[in-house]
C-alpha cells in the first residue's frame, strides 16, 4: 500500500491573483516529486472550516502533510491557524511551526524580535522619525502585496500611504527605513546535522534607471511582461566573504525563530556594505521557478531530494506539542 501525503493550500488559490494561484502550481510540483518517492499525494485546498479540514485528514490518514497554506481564504493574518491544528493532531508536517509562522509574519513584531537579538534590521518608522525615506509593507502579507515605487516615500507621505493601501489592499501596514543597497537572499534547507546555508543569490537591477527603486515589488514577481519581471535578475556570483556573513546572520535567525525544515533570509546591503534583514521567511515558496528551487540547483541537490529531505525532518522532529 503506497503512502499518504496530504498537500495543503488555501482553498481562494484557485480563484486568486497570481501571488496566491503560485500556490496550484507548487502543490502540483511537489505532488509529482513525491510520487517518485513512492507516496500518495492528495491536494487539499484549505478554508475556514477546521472541523472539515481534521475530518478529511483523519480520512486520508497522511504520513506527512505538507503545508503550503500562506493564508486562509486570503487572510495571511491567520496563517498559523493550520499548522497549531496539525500540531494539535500530533501530525508530522514540513515547514515552520505555528509559533514561529506567527512570529515572522507579523513583520513588525519580528523586528523587533530581531533588534532586542542584536541582529540588524531596517528601523522601523515612529515618534521621532522625521527625516528620511521610507518604504510602507503589508504587516501580514508576502509576495510583495502593494510593494511598488509609490511604496517609498518622505516621512511626511508615510501615514497618508499606509491609508492608501489599507483603502486598496485591506488589512494592516507599517513603515521601515528605506535601505538603497544590494538585495541578497539566503536559502535554508534543514539536514541531520543542522540547517544548511545554500548557495547565496542576488536580485541584480543592473537595466533600473537611476532614478528608479531597485525593489522586488509585486510587479517583478508575478507581472510577466513588465520592466520590472524582465529586469530583475538572480545571479550567485555573491563575493565569499559577504556571502558568509549573511549565512551566518540567516542562521541566527533560524535559532532566532526556531525554524524548521526550510527558511529564506531576505537581506538588503547598504552602501557601506553592512547587511540588515528585511524579512524572514518560515515557509518560501517552493515552485520549481521560484527562489528556493534556484539555490537548490546551485547546491546540485535536486528537487525531489530536497522534498525527500524535508519529509525525513518533519517525521524526525518530537511532537511539536511538547517543544
Amino acid at each position: 500500500m503506497r503512502k499518504s501525503i496530504a498537500i495543503l493550500h488555501d482553498v481562494r488559490a484557485a480563484q486568486g491573483p497570481p501571488d496566491q494561484s503560485d500556490t496550484l502550481v507548487e502543490a502540483g510540483a511537489i505532488a509529482a516529486a513525491v510520487r517518485e518517492l513512492g507516496f500518495e499525494p492528495t491536494i487539499v485546498p484549505v478554508g475556514l472550516d477546521l472541523g472539515a479540514l481534521e475530518r478529511r485528514l483523519a480520512g486520508l490518514a497522511p504520513r506527512v502533510v505538507f503545508n503550503l497554506v500562506e493564508s486562509l481564504e486570503g487572510r495571511g493574518r491567520l496563517v498559523e491557524v493550520v499548522p497549531a491544528l496539525l500540531e494539535s493532531l500530533d501530525l508530522p508536517f514540513t515547514g515552520g511551526s505555528a509559533s514561529a509562522l506567527a512570529l515572522t509574519s507579523d513583520k513588525p513584531l519580528a523586528k523587533r524580535l530581531l533588534i532586542a537579538a542584536g541582529i540588524a534590521t531596517p528601523a522601523p518608522f515612529g515618534a521621532g522619525s522625521n527625516s528620511g525615506r521610507w518604504i510602507v509593507k503589508s504587516r501580514w502579507e508576502h509576495a510583495s502585496l502593494g510593494l511598488d515605487d509609490d511604496s517609498i516615500v518622505d516621512a511626511v507621505h508615510v501615514a497618508r500611504t499606509i491609508e492608501r493601501r489599507r483603502a486598496e489592499h485591506g488589512g494592516d501596514w507599517f513603515a521601515e527605513q528605506y535601505v538603497p543597497g544590494r538585495e541578497l537572499n539566503v536559502a535554508l534547507l534543514a539536514e541531520r546535522t543542522g540547517p544548511r546555508v545554500l548557495p547565496v543569490a542576488e536580485i541584480r537591477f543592473d537595466a533600473f534607471p537611476a532614478a528608479k527603486p531597485r525593489i522586488v515589488g509585486y510587479a517583478a514577481k508575478w507581472h510577466t511582461a513588465s520592466f520590472e519581471y524582465r529586469n530583475t535578475t538572480r545571479s550567485f556570483a555573491v563575493e565569499r566573504e559577504l556571502a558568509a556573513r549573511v549565512g551566518r546572520l540567516a542562521l541566527a535567525c533560524w535559532e532566532l525563530f526556531r525554524l524548521d525544515g526550510y527558511a529564506r533570509v531576505d537581506f538588503r546591503v547598504d552602501e557601506r556594505g553592512e547587511p540588515k534583514v528585511l524579512e524572514v521567511n518560515a515557509n518560501p515558496c517552493l515552485s520549481p521557478d521560484a527562489g528556493f528551487a534556484a539555490a537548490l540547483a546551485e547546491a546540485g541537490i535536486g528537487y525531489t531530494a530536497a522534498l525527500d529531505r524535508l519529509i525525513d525532518d518533519a517525521l524526525a522532529r518530537p511532537s511539536r506539542a511538547v517543544r
